[in-house]
């Protein structure tokens, strides 16, 4: 029975393995391997259209390998955004947004639990990977890169390593010999957050009659775009402050920069993160704080880097 039912899962599935980015952590191929299914399927017929999403910056859906599971909808709902769901009946039905729009129309925060969720390759993040690449290899390119503080205590068990295991030193050196030129941590930017947060506060205390309370934290993109879109009216509770990201971004194109007599254009600025928001946050207009292009240039969250250094 268990066999069968994944058989017709496969019948409709883009078998697309070896180019497929969860291909090693896809619990479909992990049943299929465990139950001995073959590649050749007695099933072959009709295949559902499979419709593709790439409108958004930070993750894009190939319902051609999607098996309905429906657990991308429940992370969605659990978040209490719920953007997602199941368009048409039968045979027809997929996974998408109310009319047909595309994720980028929609109040999507950017949270990426769908991804996290989602047992195959059908949601996955942005692939920024080959324009760091690129820039490492342009001479005329100073490439810095800042990481999370998160990503250190993530990273071990992709390498066979207790789950939680602090490897920031093996994280910078591996960074060092991927060929970035300066390697920082976003801690700074967090301490400047915590500081310049700290002062809009007892600012908004002294005029406390002048504001709306409380004051809420802008540190994550997905927040910020959650209250917007679901809270609109509690907006103006939000602090001012840029993320830690940014503030570190702003810092690597204006001070670093000053600092070694560079161009802010020649400087190519990479944050390594745990969430794909920071993926659209670099990219909004108001994060260039020199005129010469995004502070932040590009965002890999984890597995991207994990997928980086395998390769």
């Amino acid at each position: 029975s268990r066999e069968m039912t994944l058989e017709l899962l496969l019948s409709v599935h883009d078998r697309k393995c070896l180019s497929c980015k969860r291909s090693g952590t896809c619990e479909l191929q992990k049943l299929c391997n465990d139950m001995g299914i073959d590649s050749e399927n007695r099933y072959e017929g009709a295949v559902p259209a499979g419709k593709k999403d790439y409108s958004t910056l930070h993750l894009e859906r190939d319902n051609a390998k999607c098996i309905l599971c429906r657990r991308c909808v429940a992370a969605c709902q659990q978040q209490h955004v719920a953007v997602i769901g199941a368009n048409n009946r039968g045979f027809d039905t997929e996974i998408g947004c109310a009319f047909e729009m595309p994720l980028s129309e929609v109040a999507c925060v950017s949270c990426g639990q769908c991804i996290v969720a989602c047992p195959t390759g059908a949601l996955t993040e942005k692939d920024n990977t080959q324009q760091v690449i690129d820039a490492i290899n342009d001479p005329e390119k100073v490439v810095v890169v800042q990481t999370a503080p998160a990503v250190r205590a993530a990273l071990g068990e992709e390498f066979g390593m207790p789950i939680g295991t602090n490897v920031e030193g093996k994280m910078v050196a591996a960074l060092r010999r991927l060929g970035f030129d300066k390697v920082y941590d976003t801690d700074f930017g967090a301490d400047m957050t915590i500081m310049e947060e700290g002062s809009e506060f007892l600012e908004r205390l002294k005029h406390k009659e002048d504001y709306q309370w409380p004051m809420f934290t802008s540190c994550c993109p997905g927040w910020v775009r959650f209250l917007k879109s679901q809270y609109p009216d509690m907006v103006d509770c939000l602090s001012t402050a840029k993320s830690p990201q940014q503030m570190q971004g702003a810092i690597i194109k204006n001070y670093f920069a000053d600092k070694i007599h560079e161009d802010p254009e020649n400087i190519f600025s990479v944050s390594i993160m745990p969430c794909i928001a920071k993926k659209a946050e670099c990219a909004l207009p108001t994060m260039d704080s020199t005129g010469t292009g995004p502070d932040v240039d590009v965002v890999l969250n984890t597995r991207e880097f994990v997928d980086y250094m395998k390769s």
